[in-house]
């Protein structure tokens, strides 16, 4: 008998109420980071599914039974500890082979800053081409939908194996982007009973789970895959789910928009042409310059309008959503008024040096 096996057949055999998430962590609940654990309860509360009024951490985690006394559970510390608990590796390849990489990076963290970390790097690293319909209206749209990616990726971190030893995995590849975790896939089921809406789900842990369905992050039915599946053929995207000896791989195939000379191309639905709109179409080979093109902008500080139009787009909330958040986020652009959010006179400006042509 190998050690996978063994080792399958001991979790098999004991009792939930003592698997790897629910033991004591040496973390206590001053661990936590505040800022993780207070975006998560206002989704929370936000999407209805936490009713109680208390706040405070010590009570919320009692009451989604992640404590021990003073100290976190396993499950609690996976969720909003920065520790090394989770590990995420993420790498961009050469080819379309695992092979020469040309950027690789390793974080540890909570799951829900790694999930934000792992969606941010595919966001940067796919193609978009930008629609512009009638009144100039502007659309970005990536090679592959957004819904189905923060899907795979939450659920990578939902369904791991904590205890193997293993990192989660985002790799991007010429022709494919693969979002792996550890934790075989539930013994004698196939990715296809789930997508054909045909078995009860099947957690692996539960406390997990459970409390990220709380914030609507996952859902608690098995359709994970099922919508994955769903959203990408909408989108006429690939996507192929793979067994792996100590694992689980999304693999999302990726395409080349390839636009007729001049330009334009008539937008469609199911394959069916809509002759009323012919919308002009943009690829966006370097998703990277949208980025570029802020930070130099605003070497000097910069209202948030400004910035959009400058940078080209007329939905100032969809552009603050789509570009400043995630500078704001990652420390490349901070406020002038950082302690006043929304103040009629916050400006950004850059903290990076900027990128010159």
């Amino acid at each position: 008998m190998d050690q996978s096996t063994y080792e399958n057949l001991l979790r098999q055999r004991d009792n939930v109420q003592y698997s790897w998430e629910r033991k004591v962590s040496k973390y206590t609940i001053d661990d936590i980071d505040e800022q993780v654990f207070r975006e998560y309860l206002k989704k929370a509360k936000d999407a209805g599914r936490i009713e109680f009024d208390e706040t405070d951490k010590k009570t919320v985690l009692e009451k989604l039974e992640l404590t021990h006394e003073n100290y976190l559970l396993n499950a609690g510390a996976a969720l909003f500890c920065n520790s090394g608990i989770n590990e995420l590796q993420m790498a961009k390849f050469a080819t379309d082979e695992r092979l020469t990489f040309t950027d690789i990076r390793r974080f540890t963290g909570s799951i829900m800053e790694l999930a934000k970390k792992a969606e941010q790097y595919i966001i940067d690293a796919m193609d978009w081409r930008v629609e512009i319909g009638k009144g100039l209206a502007r659309r970005e749209i990536p090679e592959i939908p957004l819904e189905a990616i923060r899907e795979a990726i939450i659920n990578s971190f939902g369904h791991k194996m904590f205890d193997s030893g293993q990192s989660n995995e985002i790799a991007i590849f010429k022709n494919r982007i693969e979002i792996y975790n550890p934790g075989e896939f539930p013994a004698g089921l196939t990715p296809e009973i789930f997508i054909n809406g045909k078995s009860r789900p099947v957690r692996r842990n539960p406390l997990i789970t459970r409390t990220l369905y709380y914030s609507k992050d996952m859902e608690s039915f098995a359709t994970g895959l099922k919508r994955i599946s769903v959203v990408c053929r909408n989108a006429g995207c690939k996507v192929e789910f793979e067994q792996q000896p100590y694992g689980f791989a999304v693999i999302f195939y990726r395409k080349k928009q390839q636009v007729p000379e001049g330009g334009t191309i008539r937008e469609t639905k199911n394959n069916q042409s809509l002759p009323q709109v012919t919308p002009q179409v943009i690829v966006v080979s370097d998703p990277i310059s949208t980025e570029k093109k802020i930070l130099t902008y605003c070497s000097i500080p910069r209202g948030k309008k400004e910035i959009a139009e400058y940078a080209g787009f007329r939905d100032v909330k969809y552009f603050s959503q789509k570009n400043l958040t995630p500078l704001l986020q990652s420390g490349q652009i901070r406020m002038t008024i950082p302690d006043k959010p929304r103040s009629r006179n916050q400006k950004y400006v850059a903290t990076t040096p900027t990128f010159k042509d």
